[in-house]
């Protein structure tokens, strides 16, 4: 997820675009740039980190122009550096482009622009488009970008300016957002709608597929066929913090509702039907494969909890030993490690410090290491034999949401790509859980539209001092997650048990009115779950449940139930996360706690 801005009009477009990129800085934050044109000649200026850094570039370095674009980047291929920022151009330096999204087939495109002569300098995806533009350019800059779109695959919202064309600026979106700002006698293309707020309040949303040329006297819409549209222009009433949120209270409660969007782009280009698993460039071989004798994952704190999960769908798909460790633990303890050994970390950030310390233990004893992270370039990214990017965007808040629920997508995809490698699963059985996978975008969505009911609970709940957290099997590393994400914004104490637990210790806590939060969503272990439950309820424990559509059987023993769709229970984690992201977020609410900045708390931590 990146942002970007474009603008014509009368006025200097350097500071405009900057100011824009300000408001859109939460989209990304690993470099930016922007690029003007003036008599017909394209200036651009770009450098890596956060915005105020080209900020200092252009006060010495100014560009001039009232034609200009803008991105600030999250960098999802190449890491941050200042040839990978954006705007890219073609070799010539006439056309110039910024995009948010993903081009899944710019491998194939690169490789037939180089065949036709073109030379590549960074190494995003993005570069393809200048010089694919470049190559369909025939004198009509419109289609040569309507012919260059139409030949790539994946998401994208891009903004193209052209000395060839010096009066226009061309736009078009696909599965990534893109807003046109219609201000007076000036023109604002933006990814979100705080970019253009201090200018105008009058705006068009864009559809998929959707093209838009800015002139200095007006704006065009066209659709693929290069046909004009007409379309309703939106008066905007927000203010700009609400803006800047998508119009959501909080981040934390925006990136939940990004939820869909994450899990569908993390998946994107990995898993398809009747196709191989990919994991970009990950080289494991079968015969590598057949070769680890174990799998260790390392993590802390949610990451850890993304591989309890983990460890359970490994074993069970892939069926190899896996050792589930606290990076903050593991090299203390003399861990086995050789060559035979693959250790997948997992950290948001990527640079989590036990976890840093753990990878570089395991490539002192020649283990193979994957690391799972939300950010190219980090430490972990580059120390480790291979990346698994989550692609969940950034995120914003400290209470980790959507890069959670992506590392679950990740470990579903690495146990699938073992066990199709190791031949320890039916290519039918492969087939039918990848066709669950692909329906987890919508029937996430589905989850998230009954947030009203978890509110109305968490309303009932959010003035209690305990609560507890009760799961068997996958039901358990999700209460873990569940109870963390509570603790943490809250600052109720909450703890998660595997319900078979209850009867060693654990149930002497329960009395009369104590919350407890139950997960049966496993059909194996559902019949012992709901012994547990009666064994709670028996001492006076208000209940709510969380099950699968379809089991009733639950309703007679619990206070109140909330249903998941039907789902292959492998997979059920996924979506029973939400409610309890959910009811974390409304009690912390209703507390009044500061629900972004939990106090205590950061989002990357790099110390031990």
């Amino acid at each position: 997820m990146c942002g970007i801005v474009g603008f014509i009009g009368k006025k200097e477009a350097s500071p405009i675009l900057i100011e824009g990129l300000s408001k859109l800085e939460y989209r990304g934050y690993d470099s930016a740039g922007i690029a003007t044109m003036d008599n017909g000649n394209i200036s651009v200026a770009k450098c890596k980190g956060r915005l105020a850094n080209l900020e200092n570039k252009l006060k010495e370095e100014p560009v001039k122009g009232n034609i200009g674009i803008g991105h600030t980047r999250w960098a999802t291929h190449g890491e941050p550096s200042d040839i990978n920022s954006h705007p890219h151009t073609n070799e010539v330096g006439t056309i110039s482009v910024v995009h948010n999204g993903i081009i899944e087939n710019y491998i194939q495109l690169r490789e037939k622009l180089i065949s036709k002569g073109y030379k590549f300098c960074s190494e995003t995806d993005t570069e393809v488009i200048p010089h694919l533009i470049d190559y369909y350019f025939k004198g009509d800059l419109v289609e040569a970008v309507i012919k260059a779109v139409s030949r790539m695959e994946g998401s994208y919202a891009i903004g193209v300016i052209s000395a060839k064309e010096p009066d226009k600026l061309i736009a078009v979106r696909k599965d990534s957002p893109l807003i046109v700002g219609v201000g007076d006698g000036e023109y604002f293309i933006a990814s979100d709608v705080p970019a253009v707020l201090n200018h105008t309040r009058d705006v068009y949303y864009l559809n998929d597929n959707e093209f838009v040329v800015l002139k200095h006297d007006g704006v065009t819409i066209l659709n693929e066929e290069n046909e004009k549209i007409e379309k309703e222009l939106s008066h905007v009433t927000w203010n700009a913090d609400a803006a800047e949120k998508g119009g959501y209270e909080d981040f934390m409660l925006k990136e939940i509702h990004e939820q869909p969007k994450a899990i569908r782009d993390t998946m994107t280009s990995r898993i398809a039907l009747g196709k191989e698993i990919t994991l970009d460039k990950i080289t494991l071989t079968k015969e590598q494969i057949e070769k680890i004798d174990k799998i260790y994952i390392v993590a802390c704190g949610t990451a850890y909890h993304s591989g309890v999960v983990g460890k359970y769908v490994i074993e069970k798909l892939a069926k190899v030993s896996v050792e589930l460790d606290i990076a903050s633990e593991f090299r203390y303890r003399e861990p086995l490690i050789n060559e035979n050994t693959l250790m997948i970390v997992v950290s948001q950030s990527g640079e989590t410090a036990d976890t840093m310390a753990a990878l570089r233990l395991a490539k002192s004893q020649n283990a193979r290491v994957i690391a799972v992270t939300n950010v190219v370039g980090s430490s972990v990214a580059r120390e480790a034999d291979d990346v698994f990017y989550t692609w969940a965007g950034p995120e914003i808040a400290v209470a980790s949401t959507k890069a959670y629920i992506t590392m679950l997508i990740a470990m579903y995809t690495i146990a699938l790509f073992l066990a199709e490698k190791k031949g320890t699963l039916s290519k039918e059985e492969i087939e039918n859980i990848k066709k669950d996978m692909l329906e987890l975008p919508d029937k996430t969505e589905a989850v998230i539209k009954d947030k009203e009911e978890i509110q109305k609970y968490a309303s009932r709940t959010y003035m209690h001092k305990d609560i507890f957290f009760l799961g068997r099997g996958l039901d358990y590393a999700v209460a873990l997650e569940g109870s963390l994400k509570l603790k943490e914004i809250s600052y109720i104490h909450s703890e998660a048990y595997a319900a078979g637990e209850l009867k060693h210790g654990t149930i002497a806590l329960i009395e009369k009115g104590t919350v407890v939060i139950a997960l049966a969503t496993q059909n194996n272990l559902f019949d012992k779950m709901l012994s547990n439950i009666k064994e709670v309820k028996t001492r006076g424990a208000n209940v709510l449940a969380f099950a699968l559509e379809g089991d009733k059987k639950i309703e007679g023993t619990v206070d109140k139930t909330f249903y998941l769709p039907n789902i292959n229970p492998l997979l059920a984690p996924v979506l029973s996360v939400i409610p309890l992201q959910l009811f974390a977020y409304y009690v912390a609410v209703q507390k009044g706690c500061d629900v972004d900045k939990p106090r205590n708390l950061a989002k990357s931590v790099t110390v031990e």
